[in-house]
């Protein structure tokens, strides 16, 4: 497993700190600690618990070879997703969230190819044979695209789980996965539903320090389960080499099986003209 975080780090993170108390869910309550200054606080050994859960189905989605989408669309919470995404060798989305992205995943993979034929215009000349208001149409579609869905171009068919930071700004991503029956990963802060998804991280989650540090554990954990997989791979590898190969002298000969006593073809009496010849 990834290297389980301490309490202390969490603490000087600031993932403890939640919302306003007034602006609560009621089903954060098995999370909550304690209130202070009209603030909850979120209790941090559930949070390194629910961690560990999250990083260890991670790292096996992440071992059967599946990707992980990761989605973050807050300010605060682009660059770090982007950064550790990246990392951690998996797709994601920092842009604006685009409707029907897993169910109609079909539509948005079109879109991706959209790109790749641009790239494709450009090698091959064709490009070049536009007019100069068709290359910048060209180029100005191929730069949106980019922007809102240049993460996930390796992406080729739907993902094995999603996480989210922050379930509330995310609920369109949250709802499509629940449709898709796809397991969401989330932070969840003390004014979201942890109902909502099926691992949820009790977490602070408008500070980027808590994002970082949540993000950095669940990308340690994937990278885990990938080496696991290279490792899996290498040792099959192995094994197939390690099997004796027949010489090509032993492979030459005929194999000729033995007939049972009982089963041989009985010799033929001697006939008379032999015995004559005798």
């Amino acid at each position: 497993m990834a290297k389980q975080v301490e309490v202390k780090e969490l603490l000087d993170a600031g993932v403890h700190f939640g919302h306003l108390t007034r602006r609560w869910n009621p089903n954060m309550a098995p999370y909550v600690y304690m209130e202070r200054n009209g603030i909850h606080i979120i209790n941090l050994y559930k949070t390194v618990a629910k961690m560990e859960e999250a990083a260890e189905a991670l790292s096996k989605i992440a071992a059967s070879g599946r990707k992980i989408l990761f989605v973050a669309t807050k300010k605060q919470a682009k660059e770090i997703v982007a950064q550790e995404s990246q990392r951690a060798q998996m797709p994601y989305i920092t842009e604006r969230w685009p409707g029907g992205m897993l169910t109609n995943f079909v539509t948005i993979r079109k879109s991706v190819k959209k790109m790749a034929a641009v790239d494709r215009m450009k090698k091959d000349g064709t490009f070049n044979s536009l007019s100069k208001k068709e290359r910048l149409q060209v180029e100005r579609m191929r730069a949106k695209l980019e922007k809102n869905l240049g993460s996930i171009s390796d992406m080729t068919r739907l993902p094995a789980a999603i996480f989210v930071v922050d379930t509330l700004r995310e609920h369109i991503a949250v709802k499509e996965a629940h449709k898709l029956n796809i397991p969401v990963f989330a932070m969840v802060d003390t004014n979201s539903n942890p109902r909502d998804v099926d691992y949820a991280i009790p977490a602070n989650d408008d500070a980027s320090k808590s994002i970082e540090k949540i993000m950095s554990n669940m990308a340690d954990a994937i990278l885990e389960g990938l080496d696991s997989r290279k490792e899996g791979k290498a040792k099959k590898a192995d094994k197939a080499e390690a099997k004796p190969k027949k010489s090509e002298k032993e492979a030459d000969v005929p194999v000729v099986e033995s007939v049972p006593a009982d089963k041989a073809e009985p010799k033929k009496p001697a006939t008379d003209e032999a015995k004559d010849s005798e």
